[in-house]
């Protein structure tokens, strides 16, 4: 025979407590005092007690779930960029008794056939999207008169509450690094220019250069290209060297494009950072790994998941729609890919890094 799944009534009768004191306990609502909340949680733990979420939904009218959503592009990409961001989403939402819902999105978005399943059930109180996502679903997420905090986004047609990266200071302090070690010919490497983050770090170049007297040489720059991939930093290094260009530093938008650059340098007989200095931003796990580790912008990825947990948990809990941006600060992490401890080597020519034979 099936055990008997403990209720609130036994945790109230065997705390002795009223039903409402255990609730405002296991809600974490209102104020009781310490002695007694010890006493529910106590009881609570030794009857395993999970409160009845369906139950409690229909006396608060709300799900008790958050939405993340998330394009299909960033999910499927190997760097867990988002997902960490997702996991600070996680660990702060059990803070507050909610659950998290992850779903992801096309590029597109038709109203009858692209809608995720817990908008369409309407189970959830708030959404989190996390990147870039078409403005046709925050439109019909605002129709729903459900609250959104951006993350990574932000949209100048719609206003909402974000959390974002300090992206321009990051790249220039990313960019003034590079300078100070002597360069002078910095070149700088993007995709998606359209994603303001990226605007943002283009922008924080621009803003480096311009405060060390060093004209803007657009020869040195590729934001062209079609995503932040690896092999789109390959490419746009490549069509760097292709204009007869050889710079001594190369500041990508991202960790993969950097990556992606390096390992087209080397292919080349390239030494870096000797030849050419390499700097990416984000900071994700691969960075520290690579031969010479990167010298990369540390963004903190679940602190951002978090911030963004407590803005949605107060705009659902105070029912209002005050907007508010945050910016996360970020650190210039310094490593092997631009302080060299070696002596210079003899640069290739164009020819040879074209893959040219010497």
């Amino acid at each position: 025979m099936q055990k008997k799944r403990p209720t609130i009534e036994d945790v109230a009768r065997l705390s002795g407590l009223s039903l409402s004191t255990v609730s405002l306990v296991i809600n974490k609502r209102g104020y009781v005092s310490p002695e007694t909340r010890q006493k529910v949680l106590k009881i609570v733990e030794e009857l395993s007690y999970h409160p009845n979420r369906s139950a409690r939904g229909l006396a608060s009218k709300t799900s008790g779930n958050l939405g993340f959503i998330l394009s299909d592009y960033h999910f499927s990409q190997a760097e867990p960029f988002y997902t960490k961001i997702f996991l600070g989403t996680e660990f702060e939402a059990r803070n507050h008794n909610f659950y998290i819902l992850l779903t992801t999105v096309g590029k597109s978005f038709n109203s009858n056939s692209d809608v995720p399943r817990f908008l369409l059930e309407r189970n959830v109180d708030g959404v989190i999207i996390a990147g870039k996502v078409t403005g046709k679903l925050i439109d019909y997420i605002d129709s729903l008169g459900i609250p959104i905090v951006l993350v990574d986004y932000e949209s100048k047609k719609r206003r909402h509450s974000a959390v974002l990266i300090d992206n321009r200071s990051g790249a220039q302090k990313a960019v003034q690094h590079l300078l100070e070690r002597g360069h002078r010919s910095v070149g700088f490497i993007a995709g998606d220019i359209g994603h303001p983050s990226i605007a943002e770090r283009f922008g924080g170049y621009q803003d480096a250069l311009k405060e060390n007297n060093i004209p803007l040489d657009q020869n040195l720059i590729v934001v062209d290209q079609p995503a932040l991939r690896g092999t789109d930093g390959a490419e746009a290094i490549g069509k760097i060297l292709q204009r007869g260009k050889f710079p001594t530093a190369i500041f990508a938008a991202n960790d993969a494009m950097a990556i992606g650059c390096a390992r087209f340098l080397r292919e080349r007989g390239m030494k870096i950072p000797d030849d050419i200095a390499v700097v990416g931003f984000d900071d994700i796990e691969m960075s520290s790994h690579l031969e010479p580790p990167l010298t990369t912008v540390r963004v903190f990825k679940e602190e951002m998941g978090r911030l963004a947990v407590l803005r949605l948990v107060e705009m659902i809990k105070s029912k209002t729609r005050t907007l508010i941006t945050t910016h996360v600060p970020v650190e210039l992490i310094v490593r092997a890919s631009t302080v060299s401890t070696a002596t210079t080597h003899p640069k290739p020519s164009l020819h040879q890094l074209h893959g040219g034979a010497s």
